[in-house]
């Protein structure tokens, strides 16, 4: 007996299924976890670190965070920790780089340098994608900036409607020589006055 359910309970799972894929992918082409990348990353070897020419970096000791529970370095950039813990969950490439990672750290390199060579090499495959989140980030930052000029912009606008009403009270207590006016709104108004000269 085939059993077929009306549209809302029939195609749930697969849209739900469909739009978990559609996020995953998201994030794989945010963070730059790409075929191409996935394809050069296999080729990696021992070798690969181990005669990579890097400097030599006198802050590459302990420079480890252990605090989160992750093992990569405090000098990475956030994207690049993503990244790499992206790059270490993804099914096709963890057991390499993993494996390399076991056999090189903390042996023959730092974590550090580890992760330093990998994104050397790697710099071609994921510098557009780093770049991008850069500016996206600088993007979110200046719209953040610009709702809390707005919203300064707005308190000023009422401040001023008040003091508008307040002034016109004073005025008004002026003309009819000070009747029907408290002290209350004369040092409301001056309060208003004196936080508008500083605001502005």
């Amino acid at each position: 007996m085939n059993l077929t359910l009306p549209w809302p309970f029939g195609r749930g799972a697969k849209l739900g299924k469909q739009r978990k894929g559609e996020e995953e992918v998201a994030q794989l082409e945010e963070l730059g976890v790409t075929p191409q990348l996935l394809d050069f990353v296999k080729d990696f070897t021992l070798d690969t670190f181990r005669n990579f020419p890097l400097k030599d970096d006198p802050t590459a000791d302990g420079d480890v965070d252990t605090s989160s529970g992750s093992s990569l370095s405090k000098d990475l950039s956030e994207w690049q920790e993503r990244h790499a813990m992206l790059l270490l969950g993804k099914a096709k490439v963890r057991h390499e780089i993993s494996e390399i990672r076991y056999a090189l750290c903390p042996r023959f390199l730092k974590d550090k340098q580890f992760w330093r060579i990998y994104f050397l090499l790697v710099k071609n495959y994921v510098a557009p994608y780093e770049k991008r989140a850069i500016q996206n980030a600088n993007i979110k930052k200046h719209l953040e900036k610009a709702k809390s000029y707005d919203k300064v912009a707005i308190e000023v606008e009422m401040m001023e409607s008040k003091l508008a009403s307040c002034s016109e009270d004073v005025l008004h207590a002026d003309r009819s020589g000070g009747e029907g006016t408290d002290e209350a709104t004369i040092s409301q108004y001056l309060a208003f006055t004196e936080l508008l000269c500083w605001i502005q």
